[in-house]
């Protein structure tokens, strides 16, 4: 059974109900902008806009990555970042009883991949049998989307916030966060943070790290006839992924120690994501570089386990006929991101358990430890604000047929309106 509702309360989740159609069509809207990296503009247009809308404070700026090089947790950028924005809405109280917090979304996606593979056109949202389908629908802006029509439901409803509240729009979560960097770069601090990433209902205790490398692997080119005077810069790059696959390995018997991934199975996931060799088919190839993902646990120091990468490069390469007088480079190509394991944040947890309890009800929310990662680093590590991680189900996030559930989404949606009335604290309009 939940917990019966105030009146104020009762009237925030009346009014989230009775916005939701609304909610869907916005969420719709939002995903069919293909946001993906180095596109993301009319995404931040159209988030701008609703804050407009909606009389919030607009900080509207172009990300300069001068800015963030020196911050903790920065990560290199490689493609055009010349229309890189970031977009904050800001609620400011008229009274100043409760705490403050920032809400925050990411609006880039991944690459849909090929188009024939989904079922419907992935920027073409489609909904059905209780979801939504597109990319990005549930990673994560129908999360973005449900924090804007929480706040609304606490004005439906004739109340206001009396704690400072910052409303983010932010990019490059997928690759290397600075989205979310630049706007602590810029100033904006709060109490708590709060990011609905789709979670299945579950509050995220800790979460992985990931660093982002390249192997630039040189071969020997030669005409296909006489193969054996040359060396292949493509088999040899196998080789150095099997020799990282060892790596990870070794990492997840590591990770069997820690408190809260010792329980999971295979936490530390490598992944060779992209492949690029070669230029003719009658040619021995002389390059090939592929970029990988690993993950690293909370407290592993992101230095010494790229060191530990370079070294493993090394030792294989030594073992190799031809990369032992060639060896590969290695680069680092996006993230080099810590883990972050949720302390400090008894009051937070506390308020959000209030919320739970009143759209869940029964016991508290269960915990995840998540071999993913979210912007929660930043904030927590950077400068100490608790950052709760919390959101809707779906499925199909960086695969084909993405969807979110919308049953969850409006759960999750009540549950952050009446998170934010615990914490940031109401007063009637």
């Amino acid at each position: 059974m939940t917990s019966k509702l105030s009146d104020q309360h009762q009237r925030i989740v009346d009014a989230v109900d009775a916005a939701f159609d609304a909610q869907i069509a916005t969420t719709r809207d939002f995903v069919a902008i293909p946001s993906t990296r180095g596109a993301e503009g009319p995404c931040q247009d159209m988030f701008g806009d609703l804050l407009r809308a909606r009389d919030y404070e607009v900080d509207d700026w172009h990300i300069e990555v001068d800015d963030l090089k020196d911050l903790r947790g920065f990560g290199p950028i490689e493609h055009d970042f010349s229309k890189a924005r970031s977009v904050v809405g800001t609620l400011r109280p008229t009274s100043s009883g409760g705490k403050s917090l920032i809400l925050q979304g990411h609006c880039d996606v991944v690459p849909a991949g090929p188009l024939d593979m989904w079922e419907t056109p992935p920027f073409s949202p489609v909904v059905k049998d209780g979801k939504m389908f597109g990319r990005g629908a549930c990673d994560m802006k129908s999360g973005t989307i449900g924090a804007l029509y929480a706040l609304d439901a606490i004005k439906a409803a004739g109340l206001r916030p009396t704690g400072r509240i910052h409303l983010q729009s932010v990019i490059e979560e997928e690759s290397t966060g600075l989205g979310a960097l630049s706007t602590l770069q810029r100033g904006y601090r709060a109490d708590a943070c709060f990011i609905p990433e789709p979670t299945n209902g579950k509050l995220v205790r800790s979460q992985v790290g990931v660093i982002w490398f390249r192997l630039k692997v040189r071969g020997h080119p030669v005409h296909v006839f006489e193969t054996g005077a040359g060396a292949n810069a493509i088999t040899a790059a196998y080789h150095l992924i099997q020799a990282v696959e060892k790596l990870e390995a070794e990492w997840n018997v590591r990770a069997k120690s820690d408190k809260h991934f010792g329980k999971v199975e295979h936490p530390i996931n490598f992944n060779p994501g992209i492949i690029k060799g070669g230029d003719w088919a009658s040619s021995v190839p002389a390059w090939c570089d592929v970029d990988c993902r690993i993950a690293v646990l909370p407290g592993w120091s992101i230095a010494d386990h790229q060191a530990e990468i370079k070294a493993c490069i090394a030792a294989a390469s030594r073992d190799h006929r031809f990369l032992s007088n060639n060896p590969p480079e290695v680069e680092w190509s996006g993230f080099l991101s810590e883990g972050y394991e949720l302390v400090d944040s008894a009051a937070s947890e506390a308020a959000f358990g209030k919320a739970f309890d009143a759209i869940y009800g029964g016991q508290a929310p269960s915990e995840l430890s998540f071999t993913a990662l979210t912007d929660t680093r930043f904030y927590g590590l950077n400068y100490n604000i608790p950052s709760l991680c919390f959101g809707a189900s779906g499925g199909g996030m960086h695969g084909f047929n993405e969807y979110v559930d919308l049953d969850s989404l409006k759960k999750t949606t009540k549950a952050m309106a009446l998170f934010v009335a615990e914490w940031c604290g109401v007063e009637k309009v």
